[in-house]
């Protein structure tokens, strides 16, 4: 299992380094990681509405799918809403998101209202495919959100610094547990995981972010944008940053391990070799992500406040 992890991410990785350096010079419309966001949404609401379905909760696919995907897509730049007026254009992106969720919520409680046959089915069908929108659309909506933040220029530094410190912290997780985790963190949701493991997944997703926004600074952020402008030093910054998003991931990954565990499954859908499906390889991410977005939102390192 472990070979086979190595060996999809060594070609995962730089892939995926690649066509987002590539989106990077493409300028603030992000076409790619639009492209990547609206794939991986419609991806991850068909595992998470398999899932459900293992627990016999029945969903709405594709809607929920197409659901999800909208909402990532409202959080793009104005310049693909400008034929809705400029009212819709000129808006925040999260402002374009909360619109698209409403009108989301208000087309699924007609739905399931139209659907009404009996008692029995219709609560457990309209939770669940909330449930599927808000996991995969709206977490990964604020997610993406984070190639704009704190600025467009240097939008994929804070992405970039999520992604790496979250990966890294699974990685940490992942090695510690293997090699020296005895003392079980959660044993009735995730036997696997540990307490070593936990410390882990703080001390990787820690020196993730150090590194990354050491390096990443001069080259996809603006020369003044860097940990070191909070005052004090700047690895010192980098690396509390770092173990919040390590903090933040572990538990992702939990919420995760709670909806496998009570689907009765080991992995979300056989996707990818020796890591299971999408949503086993972004549960870290889509729950860390809308903390990364506060901390370059409320902190932005660097920038004017």
């Amino acid at each position: 299992m472990l070979r086979e992890r190595l060996l999809v991410s060594s070609l995962l990785i730089p892939t995926l380094v690649g066509l987002l350096a590539w989106d990077h010079h493409l300028g603030a419309t992000a076409p790619i990681l639009l492209i990547l966001c609206l794939a991986l949404a419609l991806r991850l609401a068909f595992e998470l509405t398999g899932l459900l379905g293992q627990r016999g909760l029945p969903t709405t696919w594709p809607l929920t799918g197409i659901a999800a995907a909208s909402l990532v897509l409202a959080g793009w730049p104005g310049s693909l809403w400008e034929p809705f007026g400029p009212r819709i254009a000129e808006a925040a992106a999260l402002e374009r998101v909360a619109i698209v969720f409403t009108i989301v919520v208000l087309g699924l409680l007609l739905v399931h209202a139209l659907r009404f046959r009996e008692p029995g089915q219709s609560l457990a069908g309209l939770g669940s495919d909330l449930l599927v929108v808000v996991y995969t659309g709206l977490l990964l909506a604020v997610t993406a959100g984070l190639r704009w933040t704190p600025t467009a220029d240097a939008g994929y530094l804070a992405l970039g610094s999520l992604v790496v410190a979250a990966k890294m912290g699974d990685t940490g997780a992942y090695t510690l547990g293997r090699l020296f985790g005895k003392k079980k963190l959660c044993p009735r949701l995730s036997p696997a995981k540990t307490w070593m493991g936990a410390w882990g997944a703080v001390l990787g997703a820690a020196l993730g972010a150090a590194v990354w926004l050491e390096a990443a600074s001069g080259v996809l952020g603006p020369g003044e944008t860097s940990p070191s402008a909070l005052g004090g030093p700047g690895w010192l910054w980098a690396c509390l940053y770092g173990a919040l998003i390590g903090v933040a991931g572990l538990v992702g990954d939990l919420c995760e391990s709670l909806m496998k565990r009570d689907a009765e499954v080991k992995d979300s859908a056989p996707l990818l070799p020796g890591m299971g499906g999408a949503l086993d390889l972004l549960d870290s991410i889509l729950y860390a992500g809308p903390v990364a977005w506060l901390f370059w939102t409320l902190w932005p390192p660097g920038l004017p406040g």
